[in-house]
């Protein structure tokens, strides 16, 4: 359990504020519905209400470790993480929804999360087990989002409506859930650019392949993915290859919803190791804000209405787990 002080809710209010968290998340420019970062929380939070925990991806596990970077990505970005040595970082793996009591096994997708420091700056970075969205702006996203509550007809309604979501069905039909954080592979999603000394960019989409071995998870319960994390960083590293795609110019940076060809260049930056993990109501990664638009020199952000979209719902989340933490600290209560 954490007790949170005034002077850090405080703290953490005014960044929410400078950071903007009421944006508005558009539907396509020749449509005038808009539906806020508010909206777009309430409905993912539901009616099953976790004070102190995030709105979205509540249940994870804290992680540490090392990016032992090969230097191989410094011709395209001077990003200092990208340097050849060592770079630690704090990290998180969690699974979809609201209830951080969730049954892990049963979770559809799974994410992980990796927070570098270098210096003065720092990069966040937000990852998920789909390579694509299903859609390529906010207000149709927040639309699946409303169909996956409604179940059903509605889901079929709304994927036969929007033939752009092809790629992720595509990878929906042939995803298995593996039963270990471990073994997933992990998609940036969205792209951005590397740029180097002399402002050449280029557009970038990554994904984290597993190095570990497959064998069975001996847990069944509720902890069960987070326990077999636990069992598999004793024995040793949990290791990943990061793995840098580089976009073509026929490829579109700023649509989330197309994959780009399998044919394109890709570059190994090197392994991510993770040595250490915490239950994340006592780890580092507790109090972060993973949101994908805190980036270092050497990276920027494409055009993405998606990646935006993110960054707002990420802030407004991390606004009322701050605001339920004052609560209860005020309230003489151990807070989550």
């Amino acid at each position: 359990m954490i007790r949170y002080s005034l002077a850090r809710f405080y703290g953490i209010s005014a960044f929410v504020a400078w950071y903007g968290a009421v944006l508005f998340l558009t539907q396509p420019a020749q449509a005038s519905t808009k539906v806020t970062a508010q909206q777009f929380v309430d409905l993912q939070q539901g009616q099953s209400h976790f004070p102190g925990f995030r709105k979205a991806h509540a249940k994870g596990v804290c992680v540490s470790g090392e990016f032992i970077s090969n230097g191989s990505l410094t011709h395209y970005s001077d990003a200092e993480v990208f340097s050849a040595g060592v770079h630690p970082f704090i990290g998180r793996f969690s699974i979809a929804g609201n209830n951080p009591h969730a049954d892990e096994l049963s979770a559809p997708v799974r994410s992980f999360a990796l927070s570098f420091v270098t210096g003065s700056e720092r990069w966040n970075i937000a990852m998920n087990t789909p390579p694509v969205m299903a859609v390529s702006n906010p207000y149709d996203f927040y639309q699946q989002l409303v169909a996956i509550k409604q179940g059903g007809d509605a889901i079929k309604t709304f994927f036969a409506k929007h033939p752009e979501s092809a790629d992720f069905l595509a990878w929906k039909a042939s995803y298995t859930p593996t039963e270990s954080l471990a073994l997933e592979t992990y998609h940036s999603i969205n792209a951005f650019y590397l740029h180097d000394a002399q402002s050449n960019k280029q557009a970038v989409r990554w994904q984290m392949l597993p190095l570990g071995e497959a064998s069975k998870n001996p847990f069944t319960d509720s902890a069960a993915l987070q326990k077999e994390l636990a069992a598999r960083i004793a024995q040793g590293n949990v290791r990943f290859t990061w793995q840098f795609t580089l976009a073509a110019p026929a490829d579109d940076e700023n649509n989330p919803a197309i994959q780009w060809p399998s044919n394109r260049a890709q570059v190994n930056a090197g392994e991510i190791n993770i040595t250490q993990w915490q239950p994340q109501l006592e780890g580092a990664c507790h109090a972060l804000n993973f949101d994908p638009l805190i980036l270092p020199t050497g990276l920027s952000a494409t055009a993405d209405p998606i990646l935006r979209a993110r960054s707002a719902a990420y802030a407004e989340s991390y606004r009322r787990r701050a605001k339920e933490q004052l609560i209860g600290a005020l309230g003489g209560q151990e807070s989550e």
